[in-house]
């Protein structure tokens, strides 16, 4: 099993990172994966989508084929989403414009992260507007790490302890759920359904 984290932040060593890294720690260390792959947006590594990729152009080939690689790997996805003025982060939307197969009938949990009471805005615009073509599959269930500079940090004196504990513990029981929806997905594609040279698309 192994499970693709993304961390949708623009921004170096974010809160979103932190949280990122916490559950790729809970996914090994309570045995929910025997992999991950972590791939973070801090810093913009990828440039703006065009229609070469498209065309194949190698220069496009050669910068996304790691990436294609390691997320055709994954049995499942975390998507980790900040609020940025009451929205996905740009990079992240773009992030997938980039891929379709390689997340294709895939499950994946989304994680938003707020400083504040916030975080609601980007987990419905990524069900709304992120998995049409490539049909990534999100869970019912959802997180939104609020006041997160207060959560899940290494030092326990930086945590809300109250908060923190409750956040660990949510986080462990919904990579659970995420666990088992990648384990019945692999059937569903291994099946053949999902095999389409006519939809390509979704509707």
């Amino acid at each position: 099993m192994k499970i693709g984290i993304i961390s949708g932040s623009h921004r170096n060593n974010s809160q979103s990172l932190k949280v990122a890294r916490h559950i790729e720690k809970t996914l090994l260390n309570n045995k929910l994966a025997d992999e991950t792959y972590l791939f973070s947006l801090a810093g913009n590594p990828l440039p703006l989508w065009d229609e070469a990729i498209w065309d194949g152009d190698p220069a496009w080939q050669k910068r996304l084929a790691p990436v294609s690689k390691e997320l055709s790997s994954c049995d499942g996805f975390v998507v980790i989403a900040p609020e940025y003025h009451g929205q996905v982060p740009a990079g992240l939307k773009n992030f997938f414009l980039m891929w379709k197969y390689e997340v294709y009938h895939k499950p994946a949990l989304i994680v938003g992260v707020s400083s504040a009471d916030g975080g609601a805005y980007p987990v419905a615009e990524l069900r709304m507007s992120s998995y049409k073509n490539n049909r990534i599959c999100y869970l019912p269930e959802h997180l939104i790490i609020r006041h997160v500079e207060s959560v899940l940090n290494d030092s326990p004196e930086d945590n809300n302890s109250d908060a923190d504990s409750y956040f660990r513990e949510r986080i462990e029981w919904s990579l659970g759920i995420l666990k088992e929806y990648a384990i019945a997905l692999k059937a569903v594609r291994k099946s053949g359904v999902t095999e389409t040279e006519k939809f390509t698309n979704g509707m």
